[in-house]
């Protein structure tokens, strides 16, 4: 048989985070955020639950073939523009729209011979110092852009560094405001974070949102808001199953470096997962789990095939029962993938993108 362990995505909340984020954020449309490979959840996957988005947002132009293979005929927006000269072509062969950032990526538009010209969104950097024009010539970029025949509509953009924490984004909203003044063309800024938190504002708003963790079921600002409180739902679960169960008595010690000592006689459980299966090698004893649905904690290192859990919770727990890593247990319980990030010392989005290869992965499409 095989391993037990399991990854599922769920095409359910992935429906309902983006039917969320469209009620944040009422009148915008929505492009769905599906670069590095949809955040470890693969695009082949994600798509059923995504296709309501208005567009997909993404980086590389292989990833833009695979969403246009699965029939999507809509928007494609490259967040970070073409990377050569030739990469033109594919967004004419693929009617891909592209960020444009940079003077080169002007000069190989202008240089550029296509029949249908392009959509852009030209790219402010009104403080995350990141990719776009600074403030003082993003109007002479935007004049010569919309000069080419090349280009067929200029959108205006920039990224908020701190929507997701107290600074908040008025400061480079400012900016903003101030250096698109008076020009046409549709206008996107808001992340998850800004999303939920500044969505009903509508000039924040403005016409294009473009939620990406959020979408995933992970909170943009974590810890100051869950995802309970913000309405998102897990679209990733990892789930594993006991692969023995070990008796301690006081001043036993679990795993590679003894880091964790029983205080006292103890029932652990060892659970088909490592950070060979991309959970956090770094998340040391106390990091939550389900087990059987109910909540415990991580003992010890975590090895590359497998992890140690205190049963004292679960005294029924034995050999098969289930181990949630992050996301929904079979019994209904929720373990949110911000908490097991927190304690790993990371976020959401580096769990969710590393989850390894060798971990099977199914949809539930309910």
């Amino acid at each position: 048989m095989p391993r037990p362990i399991q990854a599922t995505i769920h095409s359910a909340a992935l429906r309902h985070n983006l039917a969320r984020l469209r009620a944040a954020a009422p009148g915008a449309r929505v492009w769905a955020i599906v670069k590095a490979n949809a955040y470890g959840h693969g695009i082949e996957r994600a798509y059923e639950g995504l296709r309501g988005a208005d567009g997909f947002g993404l980086i590389d132009l292989a990833e833009a073939e695979r969403v246009r293979a699965l029939g999507w005929r809509g928007p494609i927006l490259l967040l970070e523009g073409v990377f050569e000269p030739r990469d033109l072509e594919l967004c004419s062969r693929l009617n891909l729209w592209h960020t444009v950032h940079c003077d080169a990526q002007i000069d190989w538009l202008a240089m550029h011979k296509t029949h249908a010209p392009h959509r852009v969104f030209l790219k402010l950097n009104s403080g995350m110092n990141r990719l776009g024009f600074a403030p003082e010539r993003f109007r002479a970029a935007h004049a010569r852009l919309s000069a080419l025949p090349q280009v067929e509509e200029v959108a205006l953009m920039t990224h908020f560094a701190d929507a997701d924490d107290a600074k908040d984004i008025s400061a480079q909203w400012a900016v903003f405001e101030r250096v698109t003044e008076g020009l046409p063309g549709e206008r996107s800024v808001c992340n998850s974070a800004a999303t939920l938190r500044h969505g009903h504002e509508g000039a924040v708003r403005a016409d294009w949102v473009r939620p990406g963790i959020a979408a995933y079921g992970g909170s943009p600002d974590h810890p100051l808001h869950s995802a309970e409180h913000w309405g998102l739902q897990p679209a990733m679960s990892l789930n594993a199953k006991l692969l023995a169960v070990q008796q301690l008595e006081a001043g036993d010690t679990v795993g590679y470096g003894s880091t964790f000592t029983a205080p006292g006689p103890m029932r652990i459980g060892v659970v088909a997962c490592g950070y060979a299966d991309g959970y956090p090698r770094h998340a040391g004893t106390g990091t939550p789990v389900l087990v059987d649905g109910v909540r415990s904690r991580t003992l010890g290192r975590v090895s590359m095939d497998m992890l140690a859990v205190d049963l004292g919770p679960v005294p029924q727990a034995a050999p098969g029962s289930e181990v949630t890593l992050w996301g929904r247990s079979s019994h209904g319980a929720i373990l949110p993938i911000d908490e097991v990030a927190q304690a790993a010392g990371t976020i959401g989005y580096e769990l969710m993108c590393a989850l390894a290869p060798r971990v099977p992965v199914g949809v539930d499409p309910a």
